[in-house]
C-alpha cells in the first residue's frame, strides 16, 4: 500500500495522520511518499517520521520524500491513498493580504479561511493547484483515494467531486468533538458514555439535529436551558454557537470564533457592541498564525529533533478509513461529499454536505438524513450560494462570479455596497498578484 501526503511540511499534522497510520496493523507497513515545494519543512518532517518509525514501529514503514512541482508524479505513482493538507500562500503574503485589504473598507474577520472574503480568495489561489493535483492522479493512481483536509473545506472538495474524475472525501476535525464539547462546558459530562447523535449539514455548519443519552433520552431540552443561563451569566469562548441553539434550536459543529462570520448577525459596524458581548477574537487567524510561527521554533526540537519521538493514535479521521478501505472492516465517519443522491433532501444536489458516512473496502457510502429543520437549511443555503459561486469562478474564470459571491457572502453583504464589495475584489485580486489566475 502506498499513501501520499501532499503537503508534508504541515510537520504537527504530518505526525498525527501518519504516525495514526504507524500505530494501525493494517497500514503500518506501507510507503509513504512525502511531498512538499518547501525543502526545509520537508526534510523536518521526514526526520520526525522516521524516528516515530523506529520507536513504535520496528521501522516497517517505506518513507520517502519528494520535492517541487517536478517530482509530484514520482510521489502521487501508484497511491492507494492521497492526504491533501496544502496552504496555498501561506500566512504571508495570502492570509495578510485576505484581512488587510478587507479591512481597509471596513470588513473585518475572526478567521477568513472558509467563507467570508476570506474563504473566497483562498479557494481561488487553491483551486487551480488541486486541478494540477488532479490532473497528475487521474493519470498515475486513477483509483486513489483523495482525503481533503485543506480548507475551505466544501469548496474545495465540492469542486473535486463536481469537476474532477478524483474519488474524494472531504474531512474535517469538528465533527468528532462537538457533542462532547458540548456536554461538557455544559456539565453535562455523566451524559457522554453511550449517547447517541446525528449530525449533517454542510462543514463548520454541520448540525447536531438530535443527542440522546444511553437511555434514549433526548437531551436537547435540557441543552437549550443550560446554553441560555451560560450565556446570560458568564462570558466565555463559545458564546456564537451557544446563541445559535437560542435562536435556531440546535448547536453547530464548528467554533464560535469561526461561525461568528458565516453569517450577517454578529459583525456589525452599526452594533460594535456585539463584538463584545458575545466574546468575538477578531483576526483571530492572524494571531494564531504569528504565534504558530514563533512557537514552530521550539516545537521543531521537541519533535524534529526528539529521536525518542512517539506517537499515539489520534481521533483524526484518515487512518479509521484507510483501515477500513484495506480490512472490510466498516467504520463510520462525518465526510463531506457531494448531495448527489439527495441525502440532505432540501439543500441542492450540487452542493457539497457533510453527512454520516459509512466506510468499508467497495468505499464511500454516504447516509440518507432527509430534510433539515427549514430554518437550518435556510442557514446552510446562505453560506451554498458562495460555495457554488465562487467554485463557478474558478472553473469560468469569470470575475463577475467572484463579484457575485461576494455580494451574496452574508457578512460582507451585510456590512457593504455592491459598489464597495467589487471594488474590494478588485483590490484584493490585484494585491494577490501571481497567486491568482488570470479572470475575464
Amino acid at each position: 500500500m502506498k499513501i501520499t501526503f501532499m503537503g508534508a511540511g504541515s510537520t504537527v499534522f504530518a505526525k498525527n495522520v501518519l504516525g495514526d497510520c504507524m500505530c494501525t496493523p493494517s497500514l503500518c507497513d506501507a510507503e509513504i511518499a512525502l511531498y512538499d515545494i518547501d525543502a526545509d519543512r520537508l526534510s523536518e518532517s521526514e526526520m520526525m517520521l522516521s524516528n516515530i518509525n523506529q520507536n513504535i514501529n520496528q521501522g516497517k514503514a517505506k518513507i520517502n520524500s519528494y520535492l517541487g512541482v517536478e517530482n509530484r508524479k514520482k510521489a502521487l505513482d501508484h497511491a492507494d491513498f492521497v492526504v491533501n493538507a496544502i496552504q496555498v500562500g501561506g500566512y504571508d503574503p495570502c492570509t495578510i493580504t485576505d484581512f488587510e485589504v478587507p479591512k481597509k473598507y471596513g470588513l473585518r474577520q475572526t478567521i477568513g479561511d472558509t467563507l467570508g472574503i476570506g474563504g473566497i480568495m483562498r479557494t481561488l489561489r487553491t483551486i487551480p493547484v488541486m486541478e494540477e493535483f488532479a490532473h497528475d492522479i487521474e493519470e498515475v493512481c486513477p483509483d486513489a483515494w483523495f482525503l481533503n483536509y485543506t480548507n475551505p473545506m466544501a469548496m474545495l472538495s465540492g469542486y473535486m467531486q463536481r469537476y474532477t474524475g478524483v474519488k474524494t472525501i472531504g474531512l474535517c476535525h469538528s465533527v468528532q468533538v462537538c457533542s462532547e464539547t458540548l456536554l461538557r462546558e455544559l456539565g453535562m459530562e455523566d451524559r457522554l458514555e453511550g449517547r447517541k447523535e446525528l449530525i449533517a449539514g454542510i462543514n463548520h455548519m454541520g448540525w447536531l439535529l438530535e443527542i440522546k443519552d444511553k437511555n434514549g433520552t433526548d437531551l436537547y431540552p435540557e441543552i437549550r436551558r443550560r446554553a441560555k443561563e451560560k450565556n446570560a451569566s458568564e462570558k466565555h469562548s463559545d458564546m456564537v454557537r451557544l446563541d445559535y441553539i437560542e435562536k435556531f434550536g440546535y448547536y453547530v459543529t464548528e467554533s464560535s470564533e469561526h461561525n461568528a462570520e458565516y453569517n450577517m448577525f454578529y459583525l456589525k459596524s452599526k452594533y460594535p457592541e456585539l463584538v463584545n458581548r458575545f466574546n468575538i477574537p477578531l483576526d483571530e487567524y492572524p494571531r494564531r498564525c504569528i504565534a504558530q510561527i514563533e512557537g514552530w521554533k521550539k516545537q521543531k526540537q521537541e519533535l524534529v529533533h526528539n529521536h525518542a519521538l512517539t506517537h499515539e493514535r489520534s481521533k483524526e479521521y484518515a487512518s479509521y478509513i484507510m483501515e477500513a478501505m484495506t480490512t472490510d472492516i466498516p467504520y463510520k465517519i462525518g465526510g463531506n461529499v457531494l448531495n448527489q443522491g439527495g441525502m440532505i433532501e432540501n439543500l441542492p444536489r450540487e452542493a457539497c454536505v457533510e453527512v454520516p458516512c459509512m466506510i468499508d473496502a467497495q468505499g464511500l457510502h454516504p447516509c440518507h438524513v432527509g430534510k433539515l429543520p427549514v430554518q437550518l437549511a435556510a442557514m446552510n443555503m446562505t453560506n451554498i450560494n458562495v460555495q457554488l459561486l465562487t467554485i463557478e469562478a474558478a472553473v469560468t474564470r469569470k470575475k463577475e462570479h467572484i463579484y457575485q459571491a461576494a455580494m451574496l457572502d452574508p457578512h460582507t453583504a451585510s456590512e457593504l455596497s455592491p459598489d464597495d464589495i467589487i471594488k474590494m475584489v478588485d483590490e484584493l485580486i490585484a494585491a494577490h498578484g501571481s497567486w491568482l489566475p488570470k479572470y475575464k
